[in-house]
Protein backbone atom coordinates (compact mmCIF):
# COMPACT_ATOMS: atom_id res chain seq x y z
CA UNK A 1 0.00 0.00 0.00
CA UNK A 2 1.43 3.37 -1.05
CA UNK A 3 2.04 5.51 2.32
CA UNK A 4 -0.52 7.44 3.28
CA UNK A 5 0.24 11.63 3.01
CA UNK A 6 1.35 13.63 6.11
CA UNK A 7 -2.36 15.01 6.07
CA UNK A 8 -4.04 12.25 7.00
CA UNK A 9 -3.28 13.10 10.74
CA UNK A 10 -6.67 15.10 10.17
CA UNK A 11 -8.79 12.09 9.48
CA UNK A 12 -6.44 9.51 11.44
CA UNK A 13 -6.92 5.85 12.22
CA UNK A 14 -8.66 6.68 15.33
CA UNK A 15 -11.47 7.94 12.72
CA UNK A 16 -12.06 5.08 11.31
CA UNK A 17 -14.96 2.89 12.36
CA UNK A 18 -13.77 0.24 14.97
CA UNK A 19 -15.28 -2.10 12.64
CA UNK A 20 -13.18 -1.40 10.22
CA UNK A 21 -10.32 -1.13 12.32
CA UNK A 22 -9.78 -3.80 13.55
CA UNK A 23 -8.33 -7.03 11.84
CA UNK A 24 -10.67 -9.63 9.85
CA UNK A 25 -10.10 -12.84 7.87
CA UNK A 26 -11.78 -13.07 4.25
CA UNK A 27 -9.90 -16.72 4.12
CA UNK A 28 -12.75 -19.31 3.90
CA UNK A 29 -11.64 -22.97 4.89
CA UNK A 30 -12.30 -26.45 3.50
CA UNK A 31 -15.60 -26.69 1.35
CA UNK A 32 -16.54 -23.12 1.46
CA UNK A 33 -12.95 -21.92 -0.18
CA UNK A 34 -13.85 -24.30 -3.00
CA UNK A 35 -17.04 -22.81 -3.40
CA UNK A 36 -15.68 -19.28 -3.19
CA UNK A 37 -13.10 -20.16 -6.10
CA UNK A 38 -15.47 -22.04 -8.20
CA UNK A 39 -17.79 -19.12 -7.90
CA UNK A 40 -15.14 -16.47 -8.57
CA UNK A 41 -14.14 -18.22 -11.99
CA UNK A 42 -17.49 -19.19 -13.16
CA UNK A 43 -18.07 -14.86 -12.37
CA UNK A 44 -15.17 -14.17 -14.78
CA UNK A 45 -16.78 -16.27 -17.02
CA UNK A 46 -20.46 -14.32 -16.45
CA UNK A 47 -19.10 -10.81 -15.84
CA UNK A 48 -20.08 -11.31 -12.34
CA UNK A 49 -23.42 -12.20 -12.97
CA UNK A 50 -25.16 -15.20 -10.84
CA UNK A 51 -26.26 -18.13 -13.24
CA UNK A 52 -28.03 -19.09 -10.22
CA UNK A 53 -30.07 -15.99 -9.45
CA UNK A 54 -30.97 -16.28 -13.14
CA UNK A 55 -32.15 -20.17 -13.38
CA UNK A 56 -33.89 -19.85 -10.33
CA UNK A 57 -35.98 -16.91 -12.20
CA UNK A 58 -36.86 -18.76 -15.25
CA UNK A 59 -37.73 -21.72 -13.14
CA UNK A 60 -40.39 -19.82 -11.01
CA UNK A 61 -41.47 -19.08 -14.36
CA UNK A 62 -41.68 -22.18 -15.94
CA UNK A 63 -43.57 -23.52 -12.72
CA UNK A 64 -45.70 -21.04 -12.61
CA UNK A 65 -46.85 -20.87 -16.48
CA UNK A 66 -47.25 -24.57 -16.43
CA UNK A 67 -49.43 -24.36 -13.85
CA UNK A 68 -51.62 -21.69 -15.97
CA UNK A 69 -53.27 -23.60 -18.50
CA UNK A 70 -55.53 -20.48 -19.20
CA UNK A 71 -52.58 -18.54 -19.94
CA UNK A 72 -51.04 -21.30 -22.03
CA UNK A 73 -53.91 -20.83 -24.28
CA UNK A 74 -54.05 -17.36 -24.51
CA UNK A 75 -49.98 -17.25 -25.12
CA UNK A 76 -50.90 -19.99 -28.26
CA UNK A 77 -53.91 -17.94 -29.41
CA UNK A 78 -52.11 -14.26 -29.69
CA UNK A 79 -49.21 -16.31 -31.22
CA UNK A 80 -51.83 -17.57 -33.72
CA UNK A 81 -53.22 -14.65 -34.29
CA UNK A 82 -50.34 -12.67 -34.97
CA UNK A 83 -48.65 -15.04 -37.29
CA UNK A 84 -52.36 -15.01 -39.14
CA UNK A 85 -52.17 -11.43 -39.68
CA UNK A 86 -48.55 -11.26 -40.72
CA UNK A 87 -49.43 -14.16 -43.31
CA UNK A 88 -52.19 -12.31 -44.38
CA UNK A 89 -50.38 -8.70 -44.53
CA UNK A 90 -47.17 -10.59 -46.83
CA UNK A 91 -49.54 -12.15 -49.52
CA UNK A 92 -50.79 -8.63 -50.60
CA UNK A 93 -49.54 -6.64 -54.04
CA UNK A 94 -46.76 -4.34 -52.54
CA UNK A 95 -48.57 -1.88 -54.33
CA UNK A 96 -51.18 -2.10 -51.01
CA UNK A 97 -48.55 -2.33 -48.91
CA UNK A 98 -48.13 0.71 -45.67
CA UNK A 99 -45.28 0.23 -43.01
CA UNK A 100 -46.50 -0.56 -39.75
CA UNK A 101 -49.49 -1.98 -40.58
CA UNK A 102 -49.56 -4.30 -37.72
CA UNK A 103 -47.30 -2.70 -35.07
CA UNK A 104 -44.90 0.02 -35.23
CA UNK A 105 -41.71 0.81 -32.62
CA UNK A 106 -42.01 2.36 -29.38
CA UNK A 107 -41.31 5.65 -29.13
CA UNK A 108 -38.10 5.12 -27.51
CA UNK A 109 -36.98 2.62 -29.68
CA UNK A 110 -34.72 4.47 -32.43
CA UNK A 111 -33.35 0.86 -34.14
CA UNK A 112 -36.04 1.45 -36.92
CA UNK A 113 -35.55 5.13 -37.69
CA UNK A 114 -34.99 6.01 -41.24
CA UNK A 115 -36.84 5.78 -44.87
CA UNK A 116 -35.36 2.61 -45.52
CA UNK A 117 -36.85 1.00 -42.62
CA UNK A 118 -39.97 1.44 -44.30
CA UNK A 119 -38.87 -0.80 -47.98
CA UNK A 120 -41.17 -3.43 -47.70
CA UNK A 121 -38.59 -5.94 -47.35
CA UNK A 122 -36.65 -4.65 -44.15
CA UNK A 123 -40.39 -3.61 -42.78
CA UNK A 124 -41.68 -6.49 -42.85
CA UNK A 125 -38.44 -8.29 -41.14
CA UNK A 126 -38.97 -5.43 -38.76
CA UNK A 127 -42.45 -6.23 -37.99
CA UNK A 128 -41.89 -9.88 -37.31
CA UNK A 129 -39.03 -8.94 -35.23
CA UNK A 130 -41.46 -6.49 -33.30
CA UNK A 131 -44.47 -8.90 -32.99
CA UNK A 132 -41.79 -11.74 -31.87
CA UNK A 133 -40.52 -9.74 -28.98
CA UNK A 134 -44.34 -8.41 -27.88
CA UNK A 135 -45.03 -11.90 -27.60
CA UNK A 136 -42.12 -13.38 -25.46
CA UNK A 137 -42.30 -10.29 -23.15
CA UNK A 138 -45.98 -11.27 -22.67
CA UNK A 139 -44.53 -14.79 -21.56
CA UNK A 140 -43.66 -12.74 -17.80
CA UNK A 141 -47.17 -11.50 -17.10
CA UNK A 142 -48.00 -14.50 -14.77
CA UNK A 143 -50.72 -14.73 -11.99
CA UNK A 144 -48.76 -15.20 -9.42
CA UNK A 145 -45.04 -14.87 -10.04
CA UNK A 146 -42.82 -13.08 -7.92
CA UNK A 147 -42.19 -9.47 -8.94
CA UNK A 148 -38.57 -9.76 -8.60
CA UNK A 149 -38.62 -13.31 -10.85
CA UNK A 150 -40.78 -11.73 -13.36
CA UNK A 151 -38.41 -8.70 -13.20
CA UNK A 152 -35.25 -10.71 -13.91
CA UNK A 153 -36.97 -13.22 -16.32
CA UNK A 154 -38.32 -10.20 -18.64
CA UNK A 155 -34.71 -8.28 -18.12
CA UNK A 156 -32.94 -11.75 -19.48
CA UNK A 157 -35.08 -11.98 -22.48
CA UNK A 158 -34.99 -8.46 -23.50
CA UNK A 159 -31.28 -9.16 -23.53
CA UNK A 160 -31.45 -11.80 -25.70
CA UNK A 161 -33.95 -10.32 -28.51
CA UNK A 162 -32.21 -7.49 -28.31
CA UNK A 163 -29.05 -9.68 -29.57
CA UNK A 164 -30.97 -11.40 -32.49
CA UNK A 165 -32.78 -7.67 -33.45
CA UNK A 166 -32.34 -6.98 -37.47
CA UNK A 167 -30.38 -4.52 -36.84
CA UNK A 168 -27.56 -6.11 -35.56
CA UNK A 169 -26.84 -7.57 -39.03
CA UNK A 170 -25.47 -6.94 -42.30
CA UNK A 171 -27.93 -8.78 -44.21
CA UNK A 172 -31.34 -7.02 -42.40
CA UNK A 173 -30.05 -3.67 -41.60
CA UNK A 174 -30.75 -1.42 -45.12
CA UNK A 175 -28.27 1.06 -43.69
CA UNK A 176 -25.72 -1.01 -43.50
CA UNK A 177 -26.35 -2.20 -46.93
CA UNK A 178 -26.78 1.16 -48.46
CA UNK A 179 -23.47 2.58 -46.34
CA UNK A 180 -21.58 -0.69 -48.06
CA UNK A 181 -22.79 0.18 -51.79
CA UNK A 182 -21.98 3.77 -51.04
CA UNK A 183 -18.10 3.07 -49.67
CA UNK A 184 -17.64 0.45 -52.14
CA UNK A 185 -17.52 -2.00 -49.25
CA UNK A 186 -14.69 -0.21 -47.47
CA UNK A 187 -17.55 -0.14 -44.49
CA UNK A 188 -17.09 -3.37 -43.69
CA UNK A 189 -12.97 -3.18 -44.00
CA UNK A 190 -13.08 -0.17 -42.10
CA UNK A 191 -15.34 -1.94 -39.19
CA UNK A 192 -13.24 -5.02 -39.43
CA UNK A 193 -10.08 -2.47 -38.37
CA UNK A 194 -12.04 -1.02 -35.70
CA UNK A 195 -13.00 -4.24 -34.26
CA UNK A 196 -9.34 -5.16 -34.29
CA UNK A 197 -7.87 -2.05 -32.75
CA UNK A 198 -10.77 -2.96 -29.85
CA UNK A 199 -10.29 -6.42 -29.72
CA UNK A 200 -6.10 -5.05 -29.01
CA UNK A 201 -6.83 -2.54 -26.07
CA UNK A 202 -8.82 -5.01 -24.62
CA UNK A 203 -6.56 -7.91 -24.72
CA UNK A 204 -4.10 -5.42 -23.16
CA UNK A 205 -6.10 -5.03 -20.39
CA UNK A 206 -7.43 -1.74 -20.96
CA UNK A 207 -11.14 -0.44 -20.49
CA UNK A 208 -13.01 1.65 -22.92
CA UNK A 209 -11.54 4.61 -24.67
CA UNK A 210 -11.51 8.47 -23.38
CA UNK A 211 -10.71 9.31 -27.23
CA UNK A 212 -8.22 11.89 -26.23
CA UNK A 213 -9.90 13.43 -23.64
CA UNK A 214 -7.18 14.40 -21.33
CA UNK A 215 -7.88 15.01 -17.23
CA UNK A 216 -6.77 18.13 -16.54
CA UNK A 217 -6.48 19.56 -20.17
CA UNK A 218 -9.95 18.76 -22.22
CA UNK A 219 -11.88 17.71 -18.88
CA UNK A 220 -12.04 18.55 -15.22
CA UNK A 221 -10.02 21.80 -15.80
CA UNK A 222 -11.55 23.58 -13.67
CA UNK A 223 -9.18 25.72 -11.51
CA UNK A 224 -7.95 25.43 -7.58
CA UNK A 225 -6.21 22.84 -5.81
CA UNK A 226 -6.17 19.85 -3.51
CA UNK A 227 -6.12 21.59 0.10
CA UNK A 228 -6.63 18.38 2.09
CA UNK A 229 -5.68 14.31 1.42
CA UNK A 230 -6.02 11.41 3.52
CA UNK A 231 -5.76 7.59 2.39
CA UNK A 232 -9.41 7.89 0.87
CA UNK A 233 -10.07 11.26 -0.18
CA UNK A 234 -8.44 14.55 -2.20
CA UNK A 235 -10.52 17.90 -1.18
CA UNK A 236 -10.29 20.42 -4.09
CA UNK A 237 -10.54 24.03 -3.21
CA UNK A 238 -12.10 25.10 -7.11
CA UNK A 239 -10.40 29.58 -6.97
CA UNK A 240 -12.91 32.33 -7.13
CA UNK A 241 -14.21 33.46 -10.73
CA UNK A 242 -16.02 36.67 -8.99
CA UNK A 243 -14.72 39.60 -6.93
CA UNK A 244 -16.98 38.20 -4.08
CA UNK A 245 -18.69 35.19 -2.52
CA UNK A 246 -21.24 33.77 -0.52
CA UNK A 247 -20.11 33.47 2.91
CA UNK A 248 -21.47 30.04 2.89
CA UNK A 249 -18.96 27.31 0.86
CA UNK A 250 -20.93 24.12 -0.97
CA UNK A 251 -19.32 20.91 -0.89
CA UNK A 252 -20.11 18.31 -3.21
CA UNK A 253 -19.87 14.61 -2.59
CA UNK A 254 -19.57 12.63 -6.04
CA UNK A 255 -20.26 8.93 -6.28
CA UNK A 256 -17.24 6.77 -5.40
CA UNK A 257 -18.63 4.62 -8.53
CA UNK A 258 -16.90 6.68 -11.28
CA UNK A 259 -14.51 9.29 -11.15
CA UNK A 260 -15.68 12.95 -9.81
CA UNK A 261 -15.41 15.48 -12.83
CA UNK A 262 -18.44 14.35 -13.83
CA UNK A 263 -19.65 17.78 -12.53
CA UNK A 264 -16.65 19.04 -14.02
CA UNK A 265 -16.01 17.88 -17.53
CA UNK A 266 -15.51 20.02 -20.56
CA UNK A 267 -15.72 23.47 -19.64
CA UNK A 268 -18.89 24.36 -21.17
CA UNK A 269 -20.17 21.55 -19.31
CA UNK A 270 -19.11 22.02 -15.95
CA UNK A 271 -21.51 22.65 -12.55
CA UNK A 272 -18.62 23.32 -11.01
CA UNK A 273 -17.88 26.31 -13.13
CA UNK A 274 -21.28 27.90 -13.07
CA UNK A 275 -21.51 27.64 -9.67
CA UNK A 276 -18.03 29.67 -9.24
CA UNK A 277 -19.71 32.01 -11.48
CA UNK A 278 -22.61 32.56 -9.49
CA UNK A 279 -20.47 33.09 -6.23
CA UNK A 280 -19.93 30.02 -4.22
CA UNK A 281 -16.54 28.81 -2.87
CA UNK A 282 -16.75 25.21 -4.02
CA UNK A 283 -14.98 22.53 -2.55
CA UNK A 284 -15.05 18.18 -4.70
CA UNK A 285 -14.29 15.44 -2.77
CA UNK A 286 -12.17 13.24 -5.13
CA UNK A 287 -12.15 9.65 -4.43
CA UNK A 288 -9.07 7.14 -4.21
CA UNK A 289 -9.24 4.37 -6.46
CA UNK A 290 -9.30 1.32 -4.23
CA UNK A 291 -6.61 -1.68 -4.97
CA UNK A 292 -6.94 -4.93 -3.82
CA UNK A 293 -5.19 -3.77 -0.25
CA UNK A 294 -8.19 -1.70 0.16
CA UNK A 295 -11.02 -4.47 0.79
CA UNK A 296 -11.65 -3.57 4.05
CA UNK A 297 -12.34 -0.19 3.85
CA UNK A 298 -15.88 0.13 4.76
CA UNK A 299 -18.95 2.54 4.52
CA UNK A 300 -18.54 3.98 7.78
CA UNK A 301 -14.95 4.63 6.43
CA UNK A 302 -16.14 6.33 3.26
CA UNK A 303 -18.45 8.59 6.00
CA UNK A 304 -15.52 8.93 8.07
CA UNK A 305 -12.72 9.74 5.85
CA UNK A 306 -15.21 11.03 3.14
CA UNK A 307 -17.74 13.37 4.52
CA UNK A 308 -16.49 14.17 8.04
CA UNK A 309 -13.19 14.46 6.88
CA UNK A 310 -14.05 16.92 4.21
CA UNK A 311 -16.32 18.44 6.28
CA UNK A 312 -13.89 19.70 9.33
CA UNK A 313 -10.97 20.46 6.67
CA UNK A 314 -13.71 23.25 5.51
CA UNK A 315 -14.22 24.73 9.07
CA UNK A 316 -10.74 24.95 9.64
CA UNK A 317 -10.78 27.24 5.75
CA UNK A 318 -13.72 29.27 7.00
CA UNK A 319 -14.35 28.81 10.90
CA UNK A 320 -17.70 29.81 11.50
CA UNK A 321 -18.96 29.03 8.51
CA UNK A 322 -22.25 26.94 7.39
CA UNK A 323 -22.16 24.66 4.68
CA UNK A 324 -24.22 24.34 1.13
CA UNK A 325 -23.78 19.99 0.96
CA UNK A 326 -24.24 18.64 -2.55
CA UNK A 327 -24.16 14.84 -3.31
CA UNK A 328 -24.62 13.08 -6.47
CA UNK A 329 -26.42 9.48 -6.89
CA UNK A 330 -24.49 8.03 -4.12
CA UNK A 331 -22.90 10.72 -2.82
CA UNK A 332 -25.71 11.96 -2.30
CA UNK A 333 -27.07 8.56 0.11
CA UNK A 334 -23.83 9.07 2.19
CA UNK A 335 -24.31 12.63 2.27
CA UNK A 336 -27.56 12.02 3.80
CA UNK A 337 -26.55 9.09 5.94
CA UNK A 338 -23.11 11.48 7.44
CA UNK A 339 -26.09 14.34 8.61
CA UNK A 340 -28.44 12.02 9.96
CA UNK A 341 -25.56 9.91 12.15
CA UNK A 342 -24.01 13.81 13.16
CA UNK A 343 -24.81 14.96 16.58
CA UNK A 344 -27.63 17.77 16.71
CA UNK A 345 -24.41 20.74 16.22
CA UNK A 346 -22.97 18.42 14.09
CA UNK A 347 -26.19 18.49 11.60
CA UNK A 348 -26.24 22.25 12.39
CA UNK A 349 -22.97 22.78 10.51
CA UNK A 350 -25.03 22.26 7.02
CA UNK A 351 -27.06 24.63 5.85
CA UNK A 352 -28.71 22.86 2.94
CA UNK A 353 -28.80 19.41 1.41
CA UNK A 354 -28.95 18.88 -2.59
CA UNK A 355 -29.37 15.53 -3.33
CA UNK A 356 -29.11 14.85 -7.20
CA UNK A 357 -30.48 11.66 -8.33
CA UNK A 358 -29.87 10.46 -5.06
CA UNK A 359 -31.75 7.60 -3.43
CA UNK A 360 -32.84 6.93 0.17
CA UNK A 361 -35.33 4.58 -0.02
CA UNK A 362 -33.80 1.60 -2.36
CA UNK A 363 -37.79 -0.66 -2.24
CA UNK A 364 -38.21 0.94 -5.98
CA UNK A 365 -34.35 1.30 -7.33
CA UNK A 366 -34.54 1.10 -10.91
CA UNK A 367 -33.34 -1.81 -13.03
CA UNK A 368 -30.08 -1.39 -11.24
CA UNK A 369 -32.16 -3.76 -8.83
CA UNK A 370 -32.09 -6.72 -11.33
CA UNK A 371 -28.43 -7.11 -10.14
CA UNK A 372 -29.41 -7.39 -6.23
CA UNK A 373 -30.99 -10.12 -4.51
CA UNK A 374 -29.52 -12.81 -1.51
CA UNK A 375 -28.16 -14.99 -4.17
CA UNK A 376 -26.50 -12.58 -6.57
CA UNK A 377 -25.32 -10.43 -3.93
CA UNK A 378 -23.61 -13.91 -2.70
CA UNK A 379 -22.17 -14.51 -6.09
CA UNK A 380 -20.19 -10.56 -6.30
CA UNK A 381 -18.72 -11.28 -2.60
CA UNK A 382 -17.06 -14.47 -3.51
CA UNK A 383 -15.74 -12.63 -6.68
CA UNK A 384 -14.61 -9.63 -4.58
CA UNK A 385 -13.07 -12.30 -2.04
CA UNK A 386 -10.48 -13.56 -4.17
CA UNK A 387 -9.43 -9.45 -5.91
CA UNK A 388 -10.32 -7.79 -2.82
CA UNK A 389 -12.22 -5.06 -5.04
CA UNK A 390 -15.42 -5.28 -7.82
CA UNK A 391 -13.53 -4.23 -10.86
CA UNK A 392 -14.32 -1.39 -13.18
CA UNK A 393 -15.70 -3.68 -15.97
CA UNK A 394 -18.33 -5.27 -13.90
CA UNK A 395 -20.60 -2.40 -12.77
CA UNK A 396 -20.09 -0.86 -16.09
CA UNK A 397 -20.80 -3.62 -17.78
CA UNK A 398 -24.09 -3.54 -15.46
CA UNK A 399 -25.01 0.27 -16.63
CA UNK A 400 -24.60 -0.73 -20.40
CA UNK A 401 -26.80 -3.94 -19.92
CA UNK A 402 -29.86 -1.50 -18.40
CA UNK A 403 -29.86 -0.05 -22.11
CA UNK A 404 -28.15 -2.32 -24.25
CA UNK A 405 -29.68 -0.99 -27.44
CA UNK A 406 -28.27 2.27 -26.75
CA UNK A 407 -24.87 1.12 -25.21
CA UNK A 408 -24.10 -2.06 -26.64
CA UNK A 409 -25.65 -2.60 -29.95
CA UNK A 410 -26.04 0.38 -31.63
CA UNK A 411 -22.45 1.05 -31.01
CA UNK A 412 -21.68 -2.48 -32.53
CA UNK A 413 -23.41 -1.39 -35.31
CA UNK A 414 -21.81 1.59 -35.59
CA UNK A 415 -18.53 0.69 -35.24
CA UNK A 416 -18.04 -2.70 -36.57
CA UNK A 417 -20.98 -2.68 -39.45
CA UNK A 418 -20.93 0.94 -40.79
CA UNK A 419 -17.05 1.20 -39.97
CA UNK A 420 -17.40 4.87 -38.25
CA UNK A 421 -16.68 6.05 -34.65
CA UNK A 422 -19.41 7.60 -32.62
CA UNK A 423 -17.90 11.31 -31.92
CA UNK A 424 -16.08 11.47 -28.50
CA UNK A 425 -18.05 13.65 -26.14
CA UNK A 426 -16.76 14.74 -22.39
CA UNK A 427 -19.23 12.27 -21.30
CA UNK A 428 -18.29 9.48 -23.02
CA UNK A 429 -14.69 9.87 -21.77
CA UNK A 430 -15.78 9.94 -18.29
CA UNK A 431 -17.87 6.92 -18.42
CA UNK A 432 -14.94 5.31 -19.87
CA UNK A 433 -13.06 6.20 -16.71
CA UNK A 434 -15.10 3.54 -14.52
CA UNK A 435 -13.61 2.70 -10.76
CA UNK A 436 -13.25 -0.27 -8.74
CA UNK A 437 -14.68 -0.39 -5.24
CA UNK A 438 -13.43 -2.19 -1.88
CA UNK A 439 -14.98 -5.58 -1.07
CA UNK A 440 -16.39 -4.51 2.35
CA UNK A 441 -17.59 -1.60 1.30
CA UNK A 442 -19.71 -3.05 -1.61
CA UNK A 443 -20.95 -5.58 -0.01
CA UNK A 444 -22.34 -3.84 2.91
CA UNK A 445 -24.19 -0.89 1.25
CA UNK A 446 -25.69 -3.31 -1.12
CA UNK A 447 -27.09 -5.53 1.51
CA UNK A 448 -27.89 -2.64 3.80
CA UNK A 449 -29.07 -0.19 1.75
CA UNK A 450 -30.36 -2.15 -1.63
CA UNK A 451 -31.61 -5.88 -0.20
CA UNK A 452 -32.83 -5.09 3.71
CA UNK A 453 -33.75 -1.21 3.25
CA UNK A 454 -31.93 -0.01 6.26
CA UNK A 455 -31.45 3.65 5.89
CA UNK A 456 -35.05 4.08 5.36
CA UNK A 457 -36.51 1.91 7.63
CA UNK A 458 -34.19 3.74 10.98
CA UNK A 459 -32.11 -0.05 10.67
CA UNK A 460 -29.08 1.71 8.91
CA UNK A 461 -26.18 1.75 11.59
CA UNK A 462 -23.97 4.75 11.67
CA UNK A 463 -21.36 5.74 14.28
CA UNK A 464 -22.17 2.88 16.31
CA UNK A 465 -25.96 3.19 16.51
CA UNK A 466 -29.22 3.49 14.14
CA UNK A 467 -29.72 6.38 12.39
CA UNK A 468 -33.04 7.62 11.01
CA UNK A 469 -33.44 10.50 7.99
CA UNK A 470 -36.51 11.99 9.79
CA UNK A 471 -34.13 13.62 12.25
CA UNK A 472 -32.88 15.82 9.07
CA UNK A 473 -34.49 19.32 9.22
CA UNK A 474 -32.09 21.07 6.64
CA UNK A 475 -33.63 22.51 3.69
CA UNK A 476 -33.29 20.21 1.00
CA UNK A 477 -33.29 20.14 -2.64
CA UNK A 478 -33.49 17.16 -4.52
CA UNK A 479 -33.62 16.54 -8.16
CA UNK A 480 -34.68 13.44 -9.99
CA UNK A 481 -34.52 12.94 -13.87
CA UNK A 482 -37.31 11.71 -15.95
CA UNK A 483 -35.66 8.75 -17.70
CA UNK A 484 -33.14 7.72 -15.42
CA UNK A 485 -33.03 3.75 -15.12
CA UNK A 486 -30.30 3.82 -12.12
CA UNK A 487 -32.21 5.99 -9.89
CA UNK A 488 -35.42 6.59 -11.03
CA UNK A 489 -37.39 9.91 -9.95
CA UNK A 490 -39.97 8.16 -8.41
CA UNK A 491 -37.36 6.96 -6.01
CA UNK A 492 -35.48 10.20 -5.70
CA UNK A 493 -39.00 11.57 -4.91
CA UNK A 494 -39.60 9.35 -1.35
CA UNK A 495 -36.97 11.76 0.40
CA UNK A 496 -40.33 13.74 1.19
CA UNK A 497 -41.91 10.06 3.25
CA UNK A 498 -38.63 10.02 5.18
CA UNK A 499 -37.62 13.69 6.26
CA UNK A 500 -39.14 16.47 7.99
CA UNK A 501 -37.40 19.15 6.44
CA UNK A 502 -38.58 21.55 3.90
CA UNK A 503 -38.36 19.43 0.22
CA UNK A 504 -37.31 21.72 -3.20
CA UNK A 505 -37.58 18.80 -5.65
CA UNK A 506 -36.98 18.97 -8.99
CA UNK A 507 -37.89 16.69 -12.06
CA UNK A 508 -35.78 17.89 -15.16
CA UNK A 509 -35.83 16.26 -18.96
CA UNK A 510 -32.62 13.88 -19.33
CA UNK A 511 -31.20 10.73 -17.90
CA UNK A 512 -29.35 9.90 -14.80
CA UNK A 513 -26.11 11.60 -16.22
CA UNK A 514 -27.27 13.63 -19.07
CA UNK A 515 -30.32 15.16 -17.01
CA UNK A 516 -28.30 16.56 -14.03
CA UNK A 517 -25.49 18.03 -16.63
CA UNK A 518 -27.68 21.25 -18.18
CA UNK A 519 -25.92 24.35 -18.96
CA UNK A 520 -28.42 27.41 -19.49
CA UNK A 521 -26.62 28.01 -22.38
CA UNK A 522 -27.64 24.55 -24.33
CA UNK A 523 -30.86 24.68 -25.27
CA UNK A 524 -33.68 21.55 -25.15
CA UNK A 525 -33.37 21.25 -21.29
CA UNK A 526 -36.91 21.87 -19.18
CA UNK A 527 -37.59 21.12 -15.38
CA UNK A 528 -40.56 21.02 -13.17
CA UNK A 529 -40.32 22.33 -9.79
CA UNK A 530 -42.13 22.86 -6.74
CA UNK A 531 -41.42 23.60 -2.77
CA UNK A 532 -42.96 21.62 0.15
CA UNK A 533 -42.97 22.88 3.63
CA UNK A 534 -41.74 20.84 6.40
CA UNK A 535 -45.57 20.90 7.59
CA UNK A 536 -47.67 20.81 4.45
CA UNK A 537 -49.84 17.90 3.67
CA UNK A 538 -47.94 15.33 1.21
CA UNK A 539 -48.37 15.12 -2.38
CA UNK A 540 -48.21 11.64 -4.23
CA UNK A 541 -45.84 11.84 -7.21
CA UNK A 542 -48.24 11.79 -9.90
CA UNK A 543 -49.49 14.56 -8.47
CA UNK A 544 -46.72 16.16 -8.19
CA UNK A 545 -46.13 15.95 -11.74
CA UNK A 546 -49.43 17.26 -12.41
CA UNK A 547 -49.38 20.33 -10.41
CA UNK A 548 -45.52 21.28 -10.72
CA UNK A 549 -45.32 23.93 -13.22
CA UNK A 550 -43.08 23.67 -16.45
CA UNK A 551 -40.00 25.70 -17.36
CA UNK A 552 -37.94 25.70 -19.98
CA UNK A 553 -34.40 26.12 -19.52
CA UNK A 554 -31.69 24.70 -17.03
CA UNK A 555 -32.50 23.58 -13.72
CA UNK A 556 -29.20 24.88 -12.67
CA UNK A 557 -30.54 28.46 -12.23
CA UNK A 558 -33.17 27.13 -9.98
CA UNK A 559 -30.38 25.42 -7.43
CA UNK A 560 -28.66 28.80 -7.24
CA UNK A 561 -32.02 30.17 -6.47
CA UNK A 562 -32.19 27.88 -4.13
CA UNK A 563 -28.98 28.32 -2.69
CA UNK A 564 -28.87 32.04 -2.53
CA UNK A 565 -31.94 31.87 -0.64
CA UNK A 566 -30.15 30.39 2.02
CA UNK A 567 -27.02 32.18 2.30
CA UNK A 568 -25.78 35.46 3.42
CA UNK A 569 -24.19 38.36 2.06
CA UNK A 570 -21.60 39.07 -0.56
CA UNK A 571 -17.83 38.99 1.54
CA UNK A 572 -14.50 38.08 -0.14
CA UNK A 573 -13.09 34.66 -1.09
CA UNK A 574 -11.16 32.57 1.23
CA UNK A 575 -7.04 32.03 0.28
CA UNK A 576 -6.05 28.21 0.31
CA UNK A 577 -4.73 27.02 3.57
CA UNK A 578 -0.80 27.32 4.19
CA UNK A 579 -1.13 23.38 4.20
CA UNK A 580 -2.29 23.38 0.66
CA UNK A 581 1.07 24.27 -0.35
CA UNK A 582 2.44 20.58 -0.87
CA UNK A 583 -0.26 19.28 -2.30
CA UNK A 584 -1.05 19.91 -6.44
CA UNK A 585 -3.22 21.88 -7.75
CA UNK A 586 -6.59 20.22 -9.64
CA UNK A 587 -7.22 18.16 -10.36
CA UNK A 588 -5.15 16.75 -8.12
CA UNK A 589 -3.42 12.96 -8.00
CA UNK A 590 -6.23 10.44 -7.08
CA UNK A 591 -8.18 11.15 -10.05
CA UNK A 592 -5.60 10.01 -12.82
CA UNK A 593 -5.61 6.60 -10.84
CA UNK A 594 -6.17 3.72 -13.29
Amino acid sequence: MPERPHSIAKANTSEISPSAAEPRSHDATGGAALDQSFHAAVAAATGGLSPAALALSFTDLALHLAASPGRQIELCANAVQDAARFCAMTSRPFSQFRPWQLLSPAANDRRFVGDDWLLPPFNLNAQAFLLCERWWRSTTDLHGLATGDAAIAAFALRQMLDAVAPTNFPTTNPKVIRHALETGGMSFVNGFENWLADAWRLAGGAGASRDGFVIGKDVATAKGRVVFRNHLIELIQYEPTTATVKPEPLLIVPAWIMKYYILDLSPGNSLVRYLTGQGFTVFMISWRNPTSEDRDLSLEDYRLLGVEAALSEIQSIMPGRAVHGMGYCLGGTLLAIALAAASPERRAAWRTLTMLAAQTDFTEAGELTLFINESQVAFLEDMMREKGVLGSQQMAGAFSMLRSNDLIWSRIVRHYLLGERTSPSDLMAWNADATRMPARMHSEYLRSLFLRNDLAEGRHIAGGRPIALSDLRTPMFAVGTREDHVAPWRSVYKVHNLTDAAVTFVLTSGGHNAGILAPPDQVGHRYQIMSRAADDTYLGPEEWQRLAPITEGSWWEALTAFLATHSGGPVAPPAYPATAESLPEAPGSYVHQE
